[in-house]
């Protein structure tokens, strides 16, 4: 489906995980288009990480005293990662030329023992794109739970990425955080950084300020996360893009005492706006 309004074309893909496919402002790509026909989340330019974001080790937590194991649901990594929604057909609530909601529905099971709402508002004004993204505890028993958006970012020579937290988390080779570092452990952030280089980074900023700039050949826009106070960057070497995802937790929060309690009844949101 496409919403096109105030210089905005936005094509979004319910069917595969509630992703965007693409999404241009006055004919530039502000994220990375999906190629024709991809049947794969990971291909597309954002994607929603409900009810939990990045990973969980190896799918094991205990709550409550109860132990679980959730399906490691990304081919051979050891962790399960980014949720349900995300490999998930999302419904249409609504649409107009400007917006549309999108939502999804888990009924329990092993994938995830509670019962949740998800809930996906996409925006257009004259100068921003507001998405909006919401988790209800539709069960009777409270439930730990996080939010994220997985934006990819087009990266080239010209790709600069500016925002200010407080640390960085270095990682395992399994991308698990191991101890905190300065934040500009992999680059001056603060001051502005090329994003293009030839090592991976796939680390956590936490105490983020909910600001940041992304630059571009043809000028580029603002992103400001609301309900997130991490800023997961995934800069894999060589890729012709980036990700810069407002997550409301660090990774495998679950077992470390990070996740937030949905009460029953109870609704949960994160943000993420683009502003040109």
């Amino acid at each position: 489906m496409k919403l096109e309004a105030h210089g905005w074309v936005l094509e979004l893909v319910p069917a595969l995980g509630g992703a965007i496919g693409a999404l241009r402002h006055d004919g530039h790509d502000v994220l990375r288009p999906a190629p024709k026909g991809a049947r794969d989340p990971l291909e597309t330019g954002c994607f929603p990480l409900v009810p939990y974001a990045n990973r969980i080790a190896h799918g094991r937590f205990t709550f409550d005293g109860q132990a679980h194991q959730l399906p490691l649901n990304f081919g051979d990594h050891p962790h399960s990662l980014h949720g349900l929604g995300w490999q998930s057909a999302w419904t249409v609530a609504e649409a107009a030329a400007d917006q549309a909601t999108l939502t999804h529905a888990h009924d329990g099971g092993a994938s995830w023992p509670w019962v949740y709402r998800a809930e996906q508002r996409f925006t257009l004004a004259p100068c921003d794109l507001r998405i909006e993204l919401s988790i209800t505890n539709t069960g009777n028993a409270p439930m730990p739970a996080g939010l994220g958006l997985h934006p990819y970012f087009p990266c080239d020579a010209e790709t600069h990425l500016t925002f200010a937290a407080e640390r960085v988390w270095l990682a395992d080779e399994t991308m698990l955080p191991t101890e905190p570092a300065a934040p500009a452990r992999f680059g001056d952030w603060s001051a502005g950084e090329a994003v293009a280089g030839t090592t991976l980074i796939d680390n956590a900023y936490e105490d983020w300020d909910g600001a940041a700039a992304i630059g571009q050949g043809w000028g580029g826009f603002a992103m400001r996360g609301e309900g997130a106070d991490v800023l997961h960057i995934y800069r894999p070497p060589g890729a012709g893009f980036f990700c810069a995802e407002p997550v409301s937790h660090l990774p495998d929060a679950i077992n470390r005492g990070g996740m937030e309690l949905l009460a029953p009844g109870q609704t949960r949101g994160l943000a993420m706006i683009l502003s040109i």
